[in-house]
């Protein structure tokens, strides 16, 4: 019996075929409230964060926002002649920290975020989200204006009209 070949027909796509547009944004200087009940709300995981032009900085995201709850952990250290020693970098109980205290967008989400196109494959897009491990890829124009998301979700749901 000949198996169904669902990549080769989801290959073919592109990001912006697949992408959720127009997509909810948040900006740095909003109230982390206010971001928080937009995820909650819309139900989703995360929302880009966009300067007054509309370009991407960052974006927040359900794990930038577990510090509000969880708190930072002081980091572990050894006492040796009166000296403190750190064995874990403490800059990184400082940027814990920060986001457990954090009270808009910008002090508590990521400025590391992977851009992509809607002309982009979608293959190639969810290659890159394997790799880095991401759940989402804010999709920009050449401005880096960002136009739309792209999740697992987006990509799971393709799948599942392949194999209807």
């Amino acid at each position: 019996m000949a198996s169904k070949t669902v990549l080769m027909t989801t290959a073919t796509k592109t990001v912006g075929e697949m992408m959720t547009s127009p997509t909810l944004t948040a900006t740095a200087d909003m109230p982390l409230k206010d971001a928080v009940q937009l995820l909650a709300t819309h139900r989703i995981s995360g929302l880009p964060v966009v300067d007054d032009q509309g370009e991407a900085i960052g974006e927040i995201s359900e794990t930038d926002l577990m510090w509000q709850v969880s708190g930072a952990s002081l980091p572990a250290y050894v006492m040796l002649l009166d000296s403190v020693v750190y064995l874990t970098n403490p800059a990184r109980y400082s940027q814990e920290l920060h986001k457990a205290l954090g009270q808009t967008v910008a002090d508590v989400m990521s400025r590391k975020v992977t851009l992509v196109h809607a002309d982009d494959d979608l293959q190639r897009a969810a290659q890159l989200m394997h790799d880095k491990q991401i759940r989402r890829l804010l999709v920009v124009d050449d401005d880096r204006h960002v136009i739309g998301i792209l999740t697992r979700g987006d990509i799971v749901r393709e799948l599942a009209q392949q194999y209807t």
